[in-house]
């Protein structure tokens, strides 16, 4: 399984970025093993519109079958959904922490998404 992770920085020790969108970055991880891929995001940091549809379809992309972050709005949550991606919000800390709680199954997946769209 992979589980896409919004983080701050490319590695496990960086913190959960609060955006999904925007998020400095992703780490595509599999809690296996813990071995990691940083995906680069910086076309979406300053869209004027659009982030969160851009970023869902790029962890699609990279076959992620589950993304923790901190929040995650109404078109990004449509658009990973539509793509059999599940969503767990509501999450800070390190990615590594991030990572190790949805191991030992201490996350749920959300039904919706938990902010209006163009947050930030």
């Amino acid at each position: 399984m992979k589980v896409a992770i919004s983080a701050t920085a490319k590695n496990l020790d960086a913190q959960v970025d609060p955006r999904f969108g925007r998020a400095a970055c992703f780490l595509l991880v599999d809690p296996e093993t813990m071995e990691y891929e940083p995906i680069e995001n910086t076309q979406n940091i300053q869209a004027a519109q659009g982030a969160g549809i851009q970023a869902a379809t790029l962890v699609a992309r990279k076959k992620a079958e589950a993304v923790i972050t901190g929040h995650c709005g109404p078109k990004a949550f449509e658009t990973l959904n539509a793509a059999g991606v599940r969503v767990v919000v509501g999450v800070s800390g390190s990615v590594r922490e991030a990572v190790e709680n949805f191991k030992a199954g201490k996350y749920s997946y959300a039904e919706t998404a938990d902010v209006e769209g163009h947050w930030m």
